[in-house]
């Protein structure tokens, strides 16, 4: 379950505002970092921009195609219209198991929406764990989660170069790194619910990933304080900051806080892939963006320490990144 929910307090305060219509999350041009030098070193640069003032965009041109892309959101959808009993085979809530699905999260905060939740990197070593029905689950999350596994390295090397650090940074370890899959069923907004789908939180891990069957993702960019809605454009994909992102860039990036809302006008389906270092390997600051004017602000962790602090967190509602901060952050 990688999500890092607000602490009790702020939830109440950042569920208030107001919509804000007027904003946009940056699209970029991920074809650009394929260019010559100079094309790639402007598109780092709006990358760059785009993670230290929102925490968020989207990328077109991503090398991704559209079939592979209606085929996850397709497979997504036919494992929830799926019969109960097929669905219940992975329903747990036990948060360590490889695959698990239910109808809201553990700590109650999701008030409407189902999911299936599941490892894909290597995916040698996690599709067995996965649905045999629909026949062809296997096939088009697999040809997805493969895909973006490729454009999250190629957005990471980016943002890492991006804060100073040699290309090819944590290559190795992000390659063989963890790709989480979070299938998200949200149904149409009735007048009689709330609105609310999946409250305000951060993700763990380095980024994530969105794919959204249509429009339903709120963010709220590091220098407002309102709700900005995310649009679905054809063919895009939305990325966004992850808990150990902030932690790596020693808080020169945050992690984006964001929410699910309901569609009025249909039910939605979103596909988040989240990226970040294997179980046991620690994430702490990178010793480049650590001096004396620019001291550690967090202190190291791993996927495992997260695990370890969700049960804690059922009532609390903290973030993640939150109970990672030293004194001096």
């Amino acid at each position: 379950m990688p999500a890092c929910f607000l602490p009790a307090s702020m939830a109440s305060k950042v569920v208030q505002p107001l919509l804000s219509s007027s904003r946009t999350s940056p699209v970029i041009n991920l074809g650009r970092l394929s260019k010559d030098p100079a094309t790639r070193a402007l598109a780092i640069q709006d990358i760059a921009r785009a993670c230290r003032e929102q925490g968020c965009f989207q990328v077109v041109n991503h090398g991704v195609s559209k079939s592979i892309m209606k085929g996850a959101l397709e497979a997504a959808s036919e494992f929830f219209n799926l019969s109960p009993e097929h669905k219940e085979i992975f329903a747990s809530t036990d948060i360590r198991r490889p695959i698990r699905y239910d109808t809201s999260s553990r700590d109650g905060i999701s008030k409407a929406r189902s999911f299936l939740k599941h490892y894909a990197n290597p995916l040698e070593n996690w599709v067995q764990y996965w649905p045999v029905h629909p026949p062809t689950y296997r096939k088009k999350m697999g040809d997805y989660a493969v895909e973006i596994q490729r454009v999250s390295m190629q957005l990471m090397d980016a943002i890492l170069q991006g804060l100073g650090l040699e290309p090819l940074y944590l290559q190795e370890k992000l390659e063989n790194g963890i790709q989480f899959l979070a299938l998200n069923n949200y149904p149409q907004f009735s007048h009689r619910g709330d609105k609310v789908g999946l409250a305000p939180h951060s993700d763990y891990g380095f980024l994530t990933i969105l794919l959204q069957s249509s429009p339903g993702l709120e963010v709220m960019p590091h220098d407002d304080n309102t709700w900005t809605a995310v649009p679905a454009i054809p063919g895009a994909l939305h990325v966004h900051i992850g808990d150990h992102l902030e932690v790596l860039s020693n808080g020169h990036l945050k992690s984006l806080v964001h929410r699910a809302v309901l569609n009025p006008d249909e039910a939605r389906i979103s596909i988040a892939s989240i990226h970040g270092l294997t179980m046991d390997e620690k994430v702490r600051c990178a010793e480049e963006l650590v001096d004396e004017e620019h001291p550690e602000m967090y202190r190291e962790s791993s996927f495992q320490d997260f695990l370890d602090f969700l049960p804690s967190n059922i009532n609390n509602y903290k973030r993640f990144v939150e109970s990672l901060k030293t004194d001096r952050a």
